[in-house]
């Protein structure tokens, strides 16, 4: 499929199903999380054809961390792992990296690897990879309020002048346009805590697939959806 005015410029996918795909197959779940790492390569590289600008990757929920230590650890080494054997992709296909969500809950030798690739990868700009890792939105939400709350208090703003782009200005995804398009996996018909704020108006498209199974193709597919639908952002 070829780039087209038509295409969404950001598109936002919760990456569902690892863990049911491994089981299907009697598999332990981090092998799940590692196939799951070849359908990233396949979207980034999608986003590239289509001419997408922004691609935000639900990686890691502030919840996850509530998942069995062994599975948590694995999760990090795959992510790490991630970020070293990418890199030279990154460059070579013009993306540019960047992270949203607690980044200071990431273990310190993750959070070294992220933020030198992020700065490597700075210049870049064909598309633009969002992680979200170790991400809520209600955190992230409740943080922009405190964040606001306490300008108000030391008189640098006064409450009327906040709007909805003072608070979005707050919210991690600051500089970053909404998504237009939201893609979930594995058939789950929820937002899982993920960009409460952003996806107010976004196109929402469920599939069935399991997130190993996920292809180009698939993204293809959700972006033909996308393209037969008609935005009216609250209008007629």
């Amino acid at each position: 499929m070829a780039a087209s005015s038509d295409n969404p410029r950001h598109i936002a996918i919760i990456m569902d199903g690892n863990g049911r795909w491994a089981k299907e197959r009697g598999l332990p779940r981090r092998e799940g999380h590692r196939a799951g790492a070849e359908s990233v390569r396949e979207v980034v590289d999608a986003c590239k054809e289509l001419g997408v600008e922004y691609l935000t990757l639900y990686a890691f929920s502030s919840e996850n961390w509530n998942r069995p230590e062994a599975e948590v650890k694995a999760l990090m080494a795959l992510l790490d792992r991630f970020l070293d054997e990418r890199a030279k992709d990154l460059m070579r296909q013009d993306v540019r990296l960047q992270a949203i969500g607690q980044i200071e809950r990431l273990p310190a030798s993750t959070r070294k690897r992220l933020d030198k690739l992020i700065s490597k990868t700075a210049d870049n700009k064909s598309v633009t990879l969002v992680l979200a890792l170790s991400y809520g939105s209600r955190e992230e939400i409740v943080s922009a309020a405190r964040s606001l709350a306490a300008d108000a208090a030391a008189g640098k703003i006064r409450p009327e002048e906040i709007d909805c782009s003072v608070f979005a200005s707050r919210l991690n995804t600051a500089g970053i346009p909404d998504p237009d398009l939201l893609v979930r996996t594995s058939g789950e018909l929820r937002v899982s805590n993920f960009l409460l704020w952003q996806i107010s108006y976004s196109e929402i498209v469920i599939v069935k697939k399991f997130w190993p199974e996920f292809r180009q193709g698939d993204l293809f597919e959700a972006v033909d959806e996308y393209r037969r639908r008609h935005r009216r952002f609250g209008a007629l």
